[in-house]
């Protein structure tokens, strides 16, 4: 089997999946519309975008549960309900979790995290090194330089908070200082200057470029390796970009997360 023949696949249950956000699919459901057995459909699909079925398929949910938080005048109920959820209180719970806002302070702030936070306490379950994480971001030919996000999560689904977390203001070298032990996902995204009013998730999501590596293990007393990021154009195989914008560099420190 081709590799073209099962991103195809791939492809045609993500399409179901933005059909049919408001229905209870199943795993059997999706391995149909793939014609796969159950458990071969599991393994491609997290081979070809880096998650499971379940996961993406939450992803999409709040990613058009933002979009129509922001462009539409829908009750919140009325958009737990459009995206699949039977509960409000499971549906804010969830994307509160991934976007870092409740679904009423998404839409008060017009899709933007005003206050993301600069620091992180030691006071977590997270073993810390004294260890620094660094690399390069670069973009693919014809890509718009703009200001770039650069963090670390444990999966490559973007989403909740970065353990560590830097913006630049451009494609370059960055730096992520005091490293947790872990296996990490390096994550990039940006989008041009002038274009930073985009707001993920809300159907404007062309000019947005992505971009990963990993996962990185961490563990004490080694040396980390520099990484390289390439931004390229997102692809509806990569996993929703689910973390509200954040504000403007005025209110945001610059730097890693510490």
């Amino acid at each position: 089997m081709t590799t073209n023949t099962i991103e195809h696949a791939v492809r045609r249950v993500i399409g179901y999946m933005h059909v049919n956000l408001g229905q209870d699919l199943t795993i059997d459901d999706m391995a149909r519309t793939a014609m796969f057995s159950k458990f071969h459909f599991t393994r491609i699909f997290r081979d070809v975008t880096g998650t499971s079925p379940g996961r993406f398929l939450s992803a999409l949910r709040i990613q058009e549960a933002k979009r129509l938080l922001v462009n539409t005048d829908f009750s919140v109920a009325d958009i737990s309900s459009q995206v699949g959820y039977s509960s409000v209180g499971t549906f804010s719970s969830r994307f509160k979790a991934c976007v870092g806002l409740s679904p009423s302070a998404y839409r008060d702030f017009g899709g933007v995290l005003p206050n993301f936070p600069a620091t992180v306490t030691r006071a977590s379950s997270f073993a810390y090194t004294r260890l620094s994480l660094r690399g390069r971001v670069l973009l693919t030919p014809g890509q718009r330089p703009g200001d770039v996000f650069v963090g670390l999560f444990p999966s490559r689904v973007r989403q909740g908070r970065p353990v560590r977390w830097t913006m630049l203001d451009g494609p370059g070298d960055f730096e992520l200082k005091d490293v947790p032990n872990g296996a990490w996902y390096v994550l990039g995204h940006s989008v041009p200057h002038g274009h930073e009013h985009q707001s993920f998730g809300s159907g404007e999501t062309d000019m947005l470029s992505v971009g990963q590596h990993g996962p990185v293990s961490v563990h004490p007393g080694e040396i980390l390796r520099p990484v390289e990021i390439l931004l390229r154009p997102v692809d509806e195989l990569d996993p929703p970009l689910l973390l509200a914008r954040f504000g403007s560099a005025d209110t945001l420190s610059r730097g890693a997360l510490r």
